[in-house]
């Protein structure tokens, strides 16, 4: 029986990333994925500004530039006429990253391998046992022989119809699809005046001509006439969720959107998927944790779906590799579920509503809501609030647990990513996996220098931050804040609560 300190099964972002986590903090993994090699398919094509941020947070966002194809300046909410910002929350970097989900795929991948570890590819979940010391897979490798594989925890990344969920028996309540849609990379020849030929804003991309109930939009992609084609809507009910697409399917949405004339000449990848909006009741079943599409699924809304699991995988990394090393603090692990449940939570709240705003047939009670929504997303306050829920940029996390005796404005929030003294930008200081604490005050310093192997301690002459200032900020390795300074004792406590007894 092989062992190892975790087991990842499926090698999505939301696989890749938590695996790579585990790997810089010096934790084994395994990676497992049933499909004998990576999908081209586009899928996902963006990364929301938190997303962009929580790559930077480990060096790898320049890479995903290199990779990208657009930069999207704003959001949208249920195609609706007014844009979400992403100015006001202190971003160095307000705008999505447009970069297929592949692309993301390979430089996570890339990024597992700088640490020596590979994807097994063919490497198929059959069964699944856990005790009180850990977990026992079994596993079917690309010859159809079983395997067996001991570790001390599993997490499952493997999507919406987890075979980790199934084998587990966790039920996946929510609501059933109402809408079926279709997403495919495609080529076209003839065009019409309507096809987007480029894309800085998401929202510019929907056909305003499409069927009343149905949505539909073209994302150019990176080469002349590759398009991914997105179409959705209560009639577009196939006979079966597996049903293959065809092209005449495809062109025919098309044609209803973008006119007669737009002609598909190639269709590369074709992939069904509907409006279902499933959660998992607990993220974290013994000693097996879910993640991304595995713990929820919804409608694709906002482009929120491949974000949503990378941010599952930075919130879990740090915590489930201290707790595979023996440093966890009470309840550390179990802080996943408390954080991360409400935030999907959230997502699935938003784009049901938006699901109702896009699908509904004509209806002067639906009009008149979007007319008055539209009102309200042109107020400051509402477009803000809506914009930080869908980029992430507003999440902010219930500090339960530790004695911080303060009220701070970023307790809890994503730490800005400010400029500090010598050029040095507060996000590279996380590029190791470690906590960081920020302080212009030198006992502050020598206070967590006992924890000096999972902390860096930084002083500096001030920390320039908008608003209310701190003498010293304490800041999670995922990059958010979870103490600002009162006293010296307090901050102790904090460091106990959130990375543990000091060796």
């Amino acid at each position: 029986m092989e062992k190892t300190d975790v087991v990842v099964v499926g090698s999505g972002p939301t696989g890749l990333l938590l695996a790579a986590e585990l790997a810089l903090a010096g934790v084994d993994v395994v990676v497992l994925d049933k499909l004998p090699e990576r999908r081209v398919q586009a899928k996902a094509l963006n990364l929301q500004p938190r997303t962009a941020e929580v790559l930077d947070l480990r060096g790898l966002l320049d890479d995903a530039h290199q990779r990208a194809i657009a930069t999207v300046t704003e959001g949208h909410f249920a195609r609706l006429p007014v844009p979400l910002r992403y100015d006001g929350w202190s971003a160095r970097r307000p705008y999505q990253v447009g970069i297929p989900q592949a692309r993301v795929e390979e430089l996570l991948e890339e990024r597992l391998l700088s640490h020596g570890m590979r994807v097994r590819y063919g490497h198929e979940l059959v069964g699944l046992v856990q005790d009180g010391t850990g977990v026992t897979a079994t596993v079917r490798v690309p010859n159809g022989d079983e395997r067996t594989l001991r570790a001390a925890y599993l997490a499952a990344c493997d999507g919406g119809r987890s075979t980790v969920r199934k084998l587990l028996g966790v039920p996946f309540p929510g609501t059933d699809a109402r809408a079926f849609g279709i997403v495919a990379d495609v080529v076209l020849g003839r065009t019409s005046a309507a096809v987007p030929t480029r894309w800085t804003s998401t929202a510019k991309l929907f056909a305003h001509t499409a069927p009343a109930g149905q949505v539909t939009a073209l994302i150019p992609l990176d080469e002349p006439g590759h398009y991914q084609l997105f179409t959705i809507g209560p009639d577009i009910r196939p006979e079966s969720r597996e049903a293959p697409v065809s092209k005449a399917e495809l062109e025919t949405a098309l044609r209803k959107s973008y006119g007669e004339e737009a002609e598909i000449t190639e269709v590369r990848q074709a992939t069904r998927f509907t409006d279902a909006s499933r959660q998992v009741e607990r993220y974290r079943v013994g000693r097996v944790l879910l993640a991304g599409d595995a713990a929820h699924i919804h409608l694709l809304a906002g482009a929120q779906g491949m974000n949503l699991g990378i941010q599952d995988a930075m919130n879990l990394g740090w915590k489930l590799a201290a707790e595979v090393l023996g440093r966890a603090p009470e309840g550390l692990l179990d802080s996943y579920h408390a954080e991360r449940h409400p935030v999907a939570a959230e997502v699935l709240e938003n784009t049901r509503a938006q699901g109702l705003f896009m699908f509904a047939k004509e209806d002067p009670g639906v009009d008149a809501l979007r007319g008055l929504f539209t009102k309200l997303l042109a107020l400051p306050q509402v477009n803000r609030y809506l914009a930080g829920r869908i980029s992430g940029l507003g999440i902010r996390y219930p500090m339960d647990g530790a004695d911080t005796g303060s009220s701070h404005e970023l307790l809890g929030a994503r730490m800005p990513d400010i400029q500090l003294a010598d050029d040095v930008w507060a996000g590279e200081l996380l590029h190791t996996g470690r906590g960081v604490l920020l302080t212009v005050d030198s006992a502050f310093v020598d206070a967590a220098r006992p924890w000096s192997d999972r902390v860096e301690a930084v002083l500096l002459p001030e920390i320039p931050l908008t608003g209310e200032g701190a003498d010293a900020l304490l800041i999670r390795p995922d990059g958010y804040v979870c103490w600002t300074a009162p006293a010296k004792s307090d901050l102790e406590t904090a460091l106990t609560t959130w990375f543990g007894t000091p060796t």
